[in-house]
């Protein structure tokens, strides 16, 4: 359950965040799911929250 509420707020935040994330190359890579559906727009960054997890999986380990 707690990996859900994770995955769910990881989801929020990049929705935020995507205008700033797709400068700089997130967002647009092979797994990231983009639809248009009734007038709204759904974002589903599978392969990007992937990476960001191992970035700070990374940092972690490090500190």
């Amino acid at each position: 359950m707690r990996w859900m509420l994770i995955f769910l707020i990881a989801f929020l935040l990049f929705n935020g965040l995507k205008g700033w994330l797709q400068r700089i190359g997130l967002g647009k890579l092979p797994g990231d799911i983009h639809l248009k559906w009734r007038g709204r727009e759904l974002y589903l960054p599978f392969t990007s929250s992937l990476l960001l997890s191992f970035v700070a999986m990374a940092i972690g380990l490090l500190v």
